[in-house]
């Protein structure tokens, strides 16, 4: 037996990081993901909205009702008008750890950046950053490179008190970023959502909300709410809430201005605390869903001191709160229901008819199960893989199922995948328009109720079996017909699978460029032309119509190490009703009418 090698473990190999070393080296402990901006959560939108946070404090506190923003060639420039950074702090206050007012609940008594780390963060990580402080007649400024100190300054000033911010993300951390319009004008339009009269303006485009989280539910029903919205708003609560037609509920939570994409205990209060309200109105017991089936809700809290799990805030931890909250929003609903008894009979009516839908579907349900228990104890259509998503484990996300369709793609899938790892799913054809019907649809096809059981679905996405759902079709017309149909399948009923990013497509080449010495796949015309060009005249050009024209010993290599895959993102998550009802729905007249407006016809091929 050899000796295992020695490692020199002395004193040598212990460091010790300054903070700012220690942001640049673990900036995901701070930032979350890095990302290029494509994705709405990025880092490059975290540290903007670290800047902002400062700015909106003000505005909480009575200081300022104006933030003015600017975005261009990369940089952030964030003015607000509140009292300005006290003069002889400036630079400590942007660069040293744990300094600020905001441990002084004199000074800030609901603020969102309460460890002192937000604003050091997003010097540390810019290559350039910028901060200037106006303080009654009198301002201090000071620039950094990735978070040194390369010169202050200070002297008088006629401009107006308050505190100006400019950074550029650092392309060592980011690499090739970018901001997108849309994801800023959201995390804008939230602001606003939640500061009702606070004004933004950004590049021209002014942001403001009269009516707070109101706005915020009318914005994302988008003319689907059965009944008006409920708000309540207080110093340090409010809510809104409504119902549409939708299967799943949508909640948007947050503390302190802070968006909290993972909820918390606040979010499950909101929750609990509508439940007893209708049930009490009601004077029934409505399961909880059925009575959040289709709900369109958000909740803003205010709290001296919010606990949160990360240093991105994203969920809310502070239990003690949660048993009086409860009660507070049950107060505060039942109270609406009881001012509004219009709209809560319709509220009402809504749950009862979810109730009775979901009864009706637990006699379909049943004889889905015994007509596929009769079939066969196997799903026919599945060749399974051994390992499987385990998400309260965290393990298993390698795991991945292939949704394909006819017996050549999937057999070139099966003779070179991974049994370990790589499942498939195969599609006897084209799968069943799902846009416009409801869940008993699942149980009366046989195909998508076998897919449903294959993902481990039926009764929550939480128990998916694997970590990633890739359609794998043909690059053909067909092919992206059933492509767009397995997606509005998962849209339409499993929406959570979308967002948290499982729905993928595979990528695979159209052509195939070859001579004697080389082969170069392309996935574009532009790449054909140019490989095309690369080998010279004489090379053999491919254009793989079907995934079965390609051979498995070619195909393994795209579901390899090296597997191309694009995620179904949702950009505008509250739009997709309307998306699929125009895109897939039975408006085909309008539908072509849109294609014959807007083809493209290339000349030059024709």
């Amino acid at each position: 037996m050899s000796a295992q090698p020695k490692h020199n473990y002395d004193e040598s190999k212990i460091k010790t990081l300054s903070s700012l070393e220690h942001i640049r080296m673990r900036s995901g402990m701070y930032i979350g993901r890095i990302g290029d901006g494509s994705h709405y959560d990025d880092g490059i939108y975290v540290l903007m909205k670290e800047v902002l946070d400062n700015a909106i404090d003000e505005f909480i506190m009575g200081f300022g009702r104006r933030v003015d923003v600017k975005i261009e060639d990369g940089s952030v420039c964030v003015r607000d008008f509140g009292r300005g950074i006290p003069l002889g702090k400036v630079v400590d206050c942007v660069s040293t750890i744990n300094t600020g007012a905001k441990y002084n609940d004199d000074v800030f008594q609901f603020s969102v950046g309460l460890n002192g780390v937000g604003t050091k963060a997003v010097n540390a990580l810019s290559s350039s950053f910028f901060v200037r402080s106006h303080r009654e007649g009198q301002y201090f400024e000071a620039e950094f490179s990735r978070g040194k100190l390369l010169r202050e300054k200070k002297g008088r000033t006629d401009e107006k008190d308050g505190t100006f911010v400019r950074f550029t993300p650092d392309a060592q951390i980011f690499g090739k970023s970018a901001f997108n319009d849309e994801h800023v004008q959201r995390r804008l339009r939230l602001y606003t959502y939640l500061n009702a009269e606070l004004i933004i303006e950004c590049n021209g485009t002014r942001f403001i909300s009269d009516n707070g989280l109101l706005d915020l539910v009318a914005e994302e029903t988008d003319g689907e709410a059965i009944y008006e919205p409920f708000h309540y708003r207080s110093k340090t609560l409010e809510l809104a809430f409504t119902h549409s037609n939708r299967f799943n509920e949508t909640h948007y939570s947050f503390v302190n201005g802070q968006y909290t994409t993972d909820g918390g205990t606040h979010l499950s209060a909101f929750r609990e605390g509508i439940l007893k309200a209708v049930n009490s109105f009601a004077k029934t017991s409505f399961e909880g869903d059925d009575v959040r089936e289709g709900m369109i809700g958000t909740i803003a809290i205010r709290l001296k001191d919010p606990v949160f799990e990360s240093q991105t805030k994203n969920k809310l931890g502070n239990t003690e709160i949660r048993g009086d909250l409860v009660k507070e929003v049950q107060r505060v609903v039942e109270d609406l229901m009881h001012r509004d008894t219009k709209k809560a009979d319709m509220l009402v009516a809504k749950i009862r008819d979810t109730e009775a839908l979901r009864k009706e579907l637990q006699q379909v349900k049943k004889l889905a199960r015994e007509r596929a228990k009769s079939v066969s104890l196997r799903i026919p259509q599945l060749k399974d893989c051994k390992v499987h998503l385990d998400g309260k484990r965290g393990k298993g996300g390698e795991s991945m199922i292939f949704i394909t369709e006819g017996q050549s793609a999937a057999g070139s899938i099966t003779s070179c995948r991974d049994v370990n790892t790589q499942a498939i799913f195969t599609l006897k054809g084209k799968p069943m328009n799902v846009c416009d019907l409801k869940r008993d649809a699942i149980y009366k096809n046989d195909e998508l109720y076998n897919l449903m059981r294959t993902l481990n679905i039926e009764e929550t996405v939480d128990s998916l079996r694997y970590g990633k759902v890739i359609l794998a079709t043909d690059a053909d017309v067909d092919g992206l017909h059933i492509r767009n149909l397995m997606v509005t399948f998962f849209l339409r009923f499993f929406e959570p699978l979308v967002q948290r990013g499982h729905v993928q497509i595979l990528e695979t080449p159209l052509f195939r460029v070859r001579n004697k010495k080389e082969t170069i796949y392309c996935y574009s015309e532009t790449a054909r032309d140019e490989a095309a060009k690369k080998l010279g005249k004489g090379c053999e050009i491919t254009r793989f119509k079907g995934l079965g024209e390609i051979s498995p010993g070619e195909f393994k290599q795209f579901i390899g190490k090296e597997i191309k895959l694009t995620p179904v993102d949702i950009v505008d998550q509250h739009h997709i009703p309307e998306l699929l009802q125009f895109y897939m729905g039975k408006n085909t007249p309008d539908r072509r009418d849109y294609i014959m407006e807007n083809l493209v016809v290339d000349i030059e091929a024709a």
